[in-house]
């Protein structure tokens, strides 16, 4: 997508990088012992510079992630959950006899950026629920609070209605730092992290103005689906396919299923602080799962570093060739990163 904006919270970017900040030079994941019970892990040094990241090996395609559209059969069923303050949240419960797994997608996202992955954990034996965050996708779409802590209430919320024990909790970027939060305001809730492109940091100067400039800058409505997907994607099929299967068909074409200025209020307490006291709160295991600098990621070396310093348990893996949405564009890694983080 021409000129669209590098978000610490939203979905793709396209912004060049800053010559002025290192790229991701983050150690790579070793073999990760069971979540329970939890290994020991020698400290990060923290004077020490984090390594350059070597590239994970490819990954064969598993059939399994990519979503079988002629089989009716596995679709998930929606769910209504109730806020604590009344807002409807939209689910999508994928069943699933295993351990629980629920999946948070970022700003201005929708939960079915997460059907590879979801179908993927769920064949795997996971039980997985994937929600749409307030003021997104079918959830409802004007809530009054917009907060970080109303975030996390939600989260709390839906892991108590759908009877959800002791989830993993997966979230990308704002969904990510809605995870973070949610397991150090309450430590016993999850059993463990990944966050793929998430962090306490806090945001750049301006994000907000610029959010908002972004999304006047959308051509809507879009004439075609093809139309959105180019648009969107930024020359990442993938990206735009994931963005376009969240918009919503009228009469005079396809609209977004959220609306601007909320998710522009949604990043007030993220654009006032950084979050780096919660991040040390966190007491379960965490994975970290990071795009390319020159691919639109957004976790620049020195925040990971103090992430690493913080958390000495942190594992964390840089995936070649993708950005921000590493989730879309390369579901199959992901999958195989989670699995073994799991197992």
């Amino acid at each position: 997508m021409a000129d669209s904006l590098s978000s610490s919270w939203g979905g793709q970017s396209d912004k060049p990088v800053d010559s002025d900040k290192p790229d991701q030079p983050v150690e790579p994941v070793e073999p990760v012992e069971p979540v329970e019970p939890v290994e020991p892990v020698e400290p990060v040094d923290a004077d020490k510079p984090v390594e350059p990241v070597e590239p994970v090996e490819p990954v064969a395609q598993d059939e399994s992630v990519a979503p079988d559209e002629s089989d009716e059969t596995d679709e998930a069923v929606e769910r209504v959950v109730l806020a604590r303050d009344g807002v409807k949240l939209s689910c999508r419960d994928w069943g699933g006899p295993g351990v629980d797994v629920l999946l948070l997608h970022g700003l201005a996202g929708h939960s079915g950026e997460w059907d590879a992955t979801a179908r993927a954990l769920r064949d795997a034996g996971h039980r997985v629920v994937t929600l749409d965050q307030r003021g997104h996708g079918n959830s409802e779409r004007r809530p009054a609070d917009v907060s970080r802590a109303a975030y996390v209430a939600d989260v709390v919320a839906v892991v108590t209605e759908l009877g959800l024990r002791q989830p993993v909790l997966m979230g990308q970027s704002l969904g990510g730092h809605t995870a973070l939060l949610t397991a150090a305001a309450h430590p016993g809730l999850p059993r463990a992290l990944v966050l793929v492109e998430a962090g306490p940091g806090g945001a750049e100067p301006g994000l907000q103005a610029g959010i908002a400039a972004w999304f006047a800058d959308w051509p809507v409505p879009f004439p075609t689906r093809e139309a959105a997907v180019a648009y969107l994607g930024g020359g990442k099929r993938a990206v735009g396919e994931g963005w376009a299967s969240g918009l919503e068909e009228r009469g005079d074409g396809l609209w977004p299923r959220f609306d601007a200025d909320v998710m522009v209020r949604s990043l007030d307490d993220n654009a006032a602080r950084a979050f780096w006291d919660e991040w040390a709160a966190i007491t379960c295991p965490v994975l970290s799962v990071l795009g390319q600098g020159e691919q639109g990621g957004i976790i620049g070396a020195e925040e990971y570093a103090e992430m690493a310093r913080l958390l000495p348990g942190l594992r964390g893996v840089s995936v070649p060739g993708t950005g921000h949405d590493t989730h879309l564009e390369r579901p199959e890694v992901l999958h195989s990163l989670v699995m073994g983080f799991l197992e």
